[in-house]
């Protein structure tokens, strides 16, 4: 199960998940305006989660219903020809 970033990371962009991820699955866009997980290729070690200063990082069970649609979201940002 992958971990999903959600509404809080919007315009917030902090960066401090991208740098401790030992495989390099959260990306962006400079145009973006927030971070993305390829589910494809997390490996769920949890180490994004304490650095996120806004709390926008979740269990894709665990993510909140009112944000379900960051699941499809983040998978969408690499499906469009965005890589690891």
């Amino acid at each position: 199960m992958a971990f999903v970033i959600a509404e809080p990371c919007i315009d917030t962009k902090d960066g401090q998940c991208v740098e401790v991820c030992p495989v390099d699955c959260i990306q962006s866009l400079k145009t973006a305006n927030q971070y993305f997980i390829n589910p494809e290729v997390c490996i769920d070690c949890g180490s994004c989660l304490p650095q996120c200063p806004v709390s926008a990082i979740f269990e894709e069970s665990t993510l909140p219903a009112e944000w379900k649609e960051f699941s499809e979201i983040n998978a969408a940002f690499f499906r469009s020809g965005v890589s690891c």
